[in-house]
């Protein structure tokens, strides 16, 4: 009989994409049943059928950093969630539950510990979210990618997070002596912080590293404000290019000499894959902190340089730019020491966990 599993949680791609890798992984290779459970409110409603999953949707929502009239009633809706988790785990007959954070995570997994369903927590940040946390109390084991995370858990692995084999393929690429470009990139819906400060001082960066190109993913809602910044000072089109959202991601990695982006989980693991230098600002109101713990922990690899939003002026970002700009010997070595974080084999590793929690289930 196939092995039956079902992902939970979800929200931003930090949550889902990981979760598809693995989900893949235990189909092609595993000959396992998955499907999803999430949210009506996540990236999971998109992505998962796009890959081609079943997805059912569950009452969740937010429990941290939000108001106290939201937390009551997520609190509220918890029951429901739960109850509903436990009629699908029921119906489908799971034989192990994936809980990836987010919030579908939560209730899914407090059903399958009330229906004796073996469940495996998948951790990418070095701060776990509150669901993780807690299922860790009881999880058969966890996945993570992040040494710092391990003590949440009883059972944990340092797997780290999947990653397309097209980031590894990138690794090498763009070596000192090329011509350098810069990438600027806040995720998908872009980073006010970046949009903001990085036109301000394009014009005196350019000056001071010739030959410099620099591409900047704005994110849809706020391309035109950053079009405009930029053109202020009449850079786009010399040296300067603005888009909305880079499709072939992987290939912008291999040719960028360095990344300015934030700190999410799925970025630190692409950027590790690739082996790529950064600066990374992050987010100050992720939940619990977690994009500031993810940088420091890789900037103390010396993969990466951190500067935290209430600190970045222009005169340091441009200052840490510079530097590293023409610092290719320095960019090489924190290239290389990022490829040292990576983890190749992740999706295949975090699948046979979760064979060996279904096994001890059954």
């Amino acid at each position: 009989m196939a092995l039956r599993v079902v992902i939970a949680g979800g929200g931003t791609g930090g949550h889902v994409v990981p979760g598809l890798a693995i989900a893949r992984e235990l189909r092609d290779n595993h000959g396992a049943e998955v499907s999803f459970m999430g949210t009506a409110r996540g990236l999971e409603t998109r992505l998962v059928p796009e890959a081609g999953f079943a997805l059912d949707l569950i009452a969740s929502g937010p429990l941290k950093s939000v108001s106290l009239a939201t937390r009551l009633r997520t609190l509220g809706a918890l029951g429901s969630g739960v109850t509903e988790s436990a009629r699908l785990l029921k119906k489908q007959k799971v034989d192990v539950v994936v809980g990836v954070g987010g919030y579908a995570s939560g209730p899914a997994m407090l059903a399958a510990r009330l229906k004796a369903i073996p469940c495996v927590v998948f951790e990418p940040n070095a701060m776990p979210g509150l669901a993780n946390r807690i299922a860790g109390r009881w999880a058969k084991a966890a996945a993570v990618q992040f040494a710092e995370a391990t003590k949440y858990f009883r059972h944990a692995e340092l797997t780290g997070v999947p990653v397309r084999p097209e980031f590894f393929a990138q690794a090498g690429k763009s070596e000192a002596g090329s011509q350098a470009k810069l990438l600027v990139f806040g995720g998908s819906q872009g980073a006010r912080v970046l949009n903001e400060r990085v036109p301000q001082i394009a014009g005196e960066l350019l000056e001071l590293v010739p030959g410099l190109t620099l591409l900047h993913q704005s994110g849809t809602r706020n391309m035109e404000d950053t079009r405009a910044a930029y053109d202020e000072h009449g850079l786009l089109g010399r040296r300067v290019e603005v888009r909305e959202f880079l499709d072939d991601m992987p290939r912008h990695f291999g040719e960028a000499s360095l990344i300015l982006c934030r700190s999410g989980a799925s970025t630190v693991a692409e950027l590790a894959a690739a082996g790529k230098s950064s600066v990374l600002v992050p987010f100050p109101r992720a939940a619990d902190d977690h994009q500031r713990k993810n940088a420091e922990a890789f900037a103390s690899a010396g993969a990466a340089v951190v500067l935290l939003e209430s600190e970045m002026s222009a005169e340091r970002l441009l200052e840490t730019l510079v530097e590293l700009l023409r610092n290719p010997t320095r960019r090489t070595a924190m290239g290389k020491a990022a490829r040292e974080q990576s983890h190749p084999d992740a999706a295949r590793r975090v699948a046979e966990m979760v064979k060996r929690a279904a096994k001890s289930g059954r």
